[in-house]
């Protein structure tokens, strides 16, 4: 959930309730089938893009045992994606489009870092939560032909979307390693793409790889960040509390073998990709795409994965100002 230090109480209200959702990609070649998100054939990143490292083998953090308590020992790692819940697709939608589907123009709250229209959004793009959401109401556009992402926060269609207004929004070249300028948010709390960070039903499903690190919120951050993070979204300055950016994995001899094969890619992911604290919400969400496909009951097995079983990946320099 996003809250920067810009954000409105309503927003920050929505963090701490921890609500997610959203459509599943639909449209203008953003569709599998019956709602089924399509999936990606090229890389996201560069090999040695940060999303795409491999920490299996890095040091860990001198203070990892006081940054890992400070999210939460005992709690278990929480699904935030599936299939639906109290009506909606669980999880932050995406949609592919081709290279020459129309731009309209988008305004911003926060426009002094966000990155200007016009972005590539059709009527339909699915929106996180649906199209009555009150929550973070993200929207990720893919140009399959441009190789580029786009992402907005708190996105309204006007018009019929003919136009959109949104909190922020960004645009990543998802052939770079271009990261945004230092202390620039994005349509994330962290200034990191939100795409890249996400479980998707066609990487453990059909690939049986996730081959990137994911995504997580925690409740309480520092007013720091380390890269690839670019923005810090807390006033609070403890030390013990992790920085946005900061990344964890799951520890080498935790034993997967008695989880669902799917829930296994995952947790095979966490232990050499990890995974980056992004935004604040609540602890140990990790983030994922919407899909009717997913069995649920399955995905639920993470929760048996605890704080305890994570550790902290040594940090670079602690950007505070």
């Amino acid at each position: 959930m996003k809250i920067s230090s810009m954000l409105s109480l309503l927003a920050a209200l929505a963090v701490v309730l921890g609500c997610s959702g959203g459509q599943s990609a639909q449209g203008a070649g953003g569709d599998g089938g019956g709602g089924k998100p399509a999936p990606i054939t090229k890389s996201v990143f560069p090999a040695d893009n940060p999303w795409n490292q491999d920490i299996s083998q890095a040091p860990v953090d001198p203070n990892s045992a006081a940054l890992i308590s400070s999210i939460g020992l005992t709690t278990g790692l929480h699904p935030d994606f599936g299939t639906v819940w109290n009506g909606a697709p669980i999880g932050i939608p995406y949609m592919l489009v081709p290279g020459n589907q129309p731009k309209v123009p988008v305004t911003f709250d926060y426009a002094d870092e966000s990155d200007p229209g016009p972005y590539p959004i059709p009527a339909n793009a699915p929106i996180e939560g649906g199209a009555s959401s009150t929550g973070d109401r993200h929207v990720l556009i893919i140009d399959k032909d441009h190789w580029k992402l786009y992402e907005l926060y708190a996105a309204y269609p006007v018009n019929g979307g003919k136009s959109w207004k949104a909190g922020s929004g960004a645009v990543f070249d998802l052939t770079s390693n271009a990261l945004r300028p230092a202390g620039w948010t994005s349509a994330d709390a962290a200034g990191l793409p939100i795409f890249p960070g996400l479980v998707r039903y066609d990487e453990v499903m059909i690939n049986k790889v996730i081959p990137h690190a994911l995504r997580f919120t925690v409740q309480h951050s520092r007013h720091a960040y380390v890269a690839p993070a670019r923005h810090f979204a807390s006033s609070l300055t403890d030390a013990n509390l992790p920085p946005m950016g900061m990344r964890v994995r799951l520890k080498a001899n935790y034993d997967i073998s008695a989880f669902p094969a799917s829930v296994q890619v995952i947790l095979t992911a966490l232990k050499k990709y990890g995974m980056i604290v992004a935004d604040n919400g609540s602890n140990w969400y990790v983030s994922g795409a919407p899909d009717p496909r997913w069995n649920d009951d399955d995905l639920s097995t993470l929760r048996r994965v605890k704080g305890s079983d994570f550790e902290v990946v040594q940090m670079g320099t602690v950007v505070t100002q």
